[in-house]
């Protein structure tokens, strides 16, 4: 029996990328896939169970501000990605708690502040009245870019969240809400245009001023 001699020189070396920018390119890609994937299996636990609110909060919000600098380094990279289903739908990601999280909400579930405890209402309520402060501040100075404003709304969003006893069609939240999903349905580095951002402010004051009126009803 003959032995047939194998020539390494006749194999090739089959590279993902051909240049240090498109490696990055999908270094990133990969950033994004993994982050949308550990959202998935977080909100997941979350639904049974298994792990507490607190660590819930804390690792949601951890995800979605990594999710938010990946998304902008993989839409804003020359490789013909236009949006973040677009990037799921391409490697065929079957992440809905995940498309719901990050995608649409932009926080985490909101979790009632059971306690009755007057110090702990206190600091919620002052950290509400700052969001609302410095987002509607960033405004007023013409910022429109959505990684601008978004992380802002998420943050006041957060804060509304925690308030105990407030009603479930509380106008404040419905509000932040809205511009949330909004803000959530464009890419990172889009701009709102100014009919968007008056309207914003407008509905920003609005709210700020009803979130006042029920803090003086005293609840």
């Amino acid at each position: 029996m003959a032995l047939m001699e194998h020539d390494d020189e006749d194999e090739e070396e089959i590279h993902l990328y051909e240049s240090s920018r498109e490696r990055q390119s999908y270094d990133d890609q990969g950033t994004l896939y993994g982050i949308i994937l550990a959202t998935e299996h977080l909100e997941r636990s979350y639904a049974r169970d298994a792990i507490t609110n607190s660590e819930y909060t804390a690792e949601c919000n951890k995800l979605i501000s990594q999710f938010r600098l990946a998304e902008k380094a993989v839409l804003g990279s020359d490789n013909n990605i236009r949006s973040t289903e677009e990037f799921m739908k391409l490697y065929e990601m079957d992440c809905p708690r995940a498309d719901e999280r990050l995608l649409k909400m932009g926080v985490p579930e909101p979790i009632r502040n059971t306690s009755t405890e007057s110090a702990g209402v206190a600091v919620t309520v002052a950290e509400a009245v700052q969001h609302f402060i410095t987002i509607m501040d960033a405004v007023k100075l013409e910022q429109r870019a959505v990684d601008d404003l978004q992380p802002l709304l998420s943050d006041l969003m957060d804060s509304l969240a925690r308030l105990p006893e407030t009603p479930n069609d509380f106008e404040p939240n419905r509000k932040v809400k809205h511009w949330l999903q909004k803000l959530n349905s464009m890419r990172a580095f889009d701009e709102i245009d100014d009919d968007d951002s008056r309207q914003l402010y407008h509905d920003l004051d609005s709210a700020y001023a009803e979130f006042t009126r029920y803090l003086k009803s005293g609840r």
